[in-house]
């Protein structure tokens, strides 16, 4: 009996159906496999339909062209052909295997005839399981479906020769643990823990895609904690079980490993800049711990942390833009408690500067950085940021904040000074944004007084008054 929520897929003239039709016509069989099938199951949306077949990878692109939209044939050589119908994309695959052979970080791929042989080379169970079509056949050789109903990812051959076939599984149990809920089976747990180091032979791409995947999901506590405990983050984030380190081993305090897995639980899920960022904030500490009269301390840990951050995250391949925000996240979450005395004008103005567009992943951040169990502290530093985000949307309602410019540009400054481009330009532009985020805006008159006091100083020659079209009025408008 096909559960409701999988009835538009066996529907007579739906395009899954149109597709076994026409597989069985040509003599081959077909079969919905994979993720699409557990989604299917679980009442999970799933855009993208993946198939497996018998028939070879030639045979499959003769077959779709003419029903299918569009054909692409980019994984012809591994054995997919990609149909698009109806704006669904249509994976399908010839049965086959991919094994990684010693050292190799290039999977070997081998072809079958049996859909037995292509669920067994299957990450999980819950994941082994096929519907044929148009026939309408549940294919579960593994016992997928009853690991389904009990929320368990179980390998549907022996762990360790599952994951030496393919060793990104191992991270993919955690994954799936984080996106599913599901608990990982003892047994894989155990296996992991043994073959860890055969993580290094995936591409730094491949454990990068499993990871993000991983770490913007809704629960992530325990993921964490298994990859940790299981030794294979040591295999790709090694500063991570490096955090597991208290405090202040006098008064043993929590460590930062436990911090940091609850603040990074606490921001929210599907931000993979701002969940980085929560999970690698306080790396730089085991490099700055001091231990002294006073206790422990940690002093610059956010400027080292940033550089550690920007390291590693190039090591996985992320994209630069993504690994400076995180490293400057890293490097700024430290910045509101350094006011504890109030926010001036100034001290908000250069925090808006400094966030720019991170502005609000820094200030949750910091809120989700607070995991003290001492309730007066937490509303003491909760009340700071409020007393921060009520500054700032009250000197944005006065000026602009975004984007600070000074009143006049560099071209200005090099035709008043009469100097050609290089690092003095650059020097006077500071020293007027420098102006800008001290004193709120100014007029273009102030600044051109200011370059003259400041070229002045310098002894350079007098460049006069400020030229006649020069106004007296603040400029508050984005100059940029």
């Amino acid at each position: 009996m096909i559960p409701e929520r999988l009835r538009w897929l066996v529907e007579p003239g739906s395009p899954p159906y149109q597709l076994g039709e026409l597989f069985e016509k040509a003599g081959y069989r077909l079969y919905l496999v994979g993720g699409s099938v557990r989604d299917a199951f679980l009442g999970r949306p799933d855009e993208d339909l993946d198939f497996a077949t018998d028939a070879p990878p030639d045979e499959i692109e003769r077959i779709v062209r003419g029903w299918a939209e569009g054909v692409h044939t980019v994984g012809k050589a591994f054995g997919t052909i990609a149909a698009r119908k109806a704006g669904r994309l249509y994976e399908i695959t010839t049965f086959r295997r991919e094994i990684y052979r010693d050292d190799s970080r290039k999977p070997v791929v081998t072809f079958s005839k049996r859909i037995e042989d292509d669920l067994a080379r299957r990450d999980f169970t819950v994941n082994a399981v096929a519907l044929r079509l148009p026939q309408i056949e549940v294919v579960d050789p593994y016992g997928g479906l009853a690991d389904l109903a009990a929320g368990v990812l179980r390998t549907p051959i022996d762990p360790h020769e599952s994951f030496s076939d393919d060793p990104l599984r191992m991270l993919r149990l955690f994954r799936f643990q984080a996106t599913l809920g599901f608990r990982p089976d003892v047994e894989a747990v155990e296996a992991v823990k043994e073959m860890a180091g055969r993580l290094q032979i995936v591409s730094a791409e491949r454990i990068r895609d499993e990871f993000s995947k991983l770490i913007v999901a809704e629960e992530v506590t325990a993921p964490l904690w298994g990859l940790v405990r299981t030794g294979l983050a040591d295999q790709f984030i090694p500063e991570l079980p490096a955090l597991e380190m208290e405090q202040d081993p006098i008064h043993h305090h929590k460590d930062v490993l436990a911090h940091t897995i609850a603040v990074t639980a606490k921001t929210s899920p599907g931000n993979l800049r701002l969940r980085l960022a929560a999970l690698l904030h306080d790396i730089g500490k085991p490099a700055t711990r001091e231990i002294g009269p006073d206790g422990v301390s940690f002093h610059h840990h956010e400027v080292v942390g940033a550089r550690m951050a920007r390291d590693r995250l190039r090591a996985l391949r992320y994209p630069k833009s993504l690994v400076e925000e995180v490293s400057r996240l890293v490097f700024l979450h430290l910045r509101p408690h350094t006011l504890k005395m109030g926010w001036t004008d100034s001290a908000v103005r250069r925090y808006v500067r400094d966030a720019g567009d991170l502005l609000d992943d820094l200030n949750e951040l910091v809120r989700c950085d607070v995991t003290t169990r001492n309730p007066k502290r937490a509303a003491a530093i909760q009340r700071r940021i409020d007393e921060l985000e009520r500054r700032i949307a009250e000197l944005r309602e006065k000026e602009e904040l975004a984007r600070m410019r000074p009143p006049i540009d560099g071209n200005q400054v090099m035709a008043y000074l009469g100097i050609r481009p290089g690092p003095m330009v650059g020097e006077i532009m500071d020293v007027l944004l420098e102006k800008r985020i001290e004193e709120g805006p100014y007029s273009e008159r102030e600044a051109y007084e200011t370059v003259r006091r400041w070229a002045l100083e310098r002894g350079l020659n007098d460049p006069g008054p400020p030229p006649p079209d020069a106004g007296d009025q603040p400029v508050t408008r984005d100059l940029g």
